[in-house]
């Protein structure tokens, strides 16, 4: 194998493990119906089940240990925000790459949820010709 083939194998996974932490950023900020619950707010139903725990029969025991284990992952996950901005600038740099050696659409980009003006600054043509 040439140093060519190795250096263009090392590019495609490190592209490819761009736009994977890109897309997995926007799944994951991707807006959810309902009212947003704050760090306050999963703080206060904490408090809530703590209250109920101590009264509970062991069945409703168990499904309140289990919503306050959800919570607790959830109230640290709202303390370690993504830094979105900095992925996005990274994956402007590599799509278009990788969308032209994957065949990846523009229309499959915005169909996973890359914004149009992200498209755009990657420089990925609305039709592939």
């Amino acid at each position: 194998m040439t140093s060519e083939h190795k250096d263009a194998l090392a590019r495609g996974r490190e592209e490819g493990r761009i736009v994977r932490q890109y897309l997995e950023a926007l799944e994951s900020n991707k807006p959810k119906r309902g009212r947003k619950r704050t760090p306050d707010s999963i703080k206060k139903q904490l408090v809530d089940i703590d209250a109920k725990l101590a009264k509970a029969a062991p069945l409703d025991r168990l499904h309140l240990i289990q919503r306050k284990q959800e919570l607790e992952v959830e109230l640290k996950g709202s303390d370690a925000g993504v830094d979105l901005g900095a992925l996005e600038k990274n994956f402007v740099k590599v799509a278009a790459s990788y969308g032209e050696r994957k065949g990846i659409s523009y229309s499959a980009w915005r169909t996973v949820g890359v914004s149009a003006s992200v498209l755009a600054a990657a420089r990925i043509p609305r039709t592939r010709g």
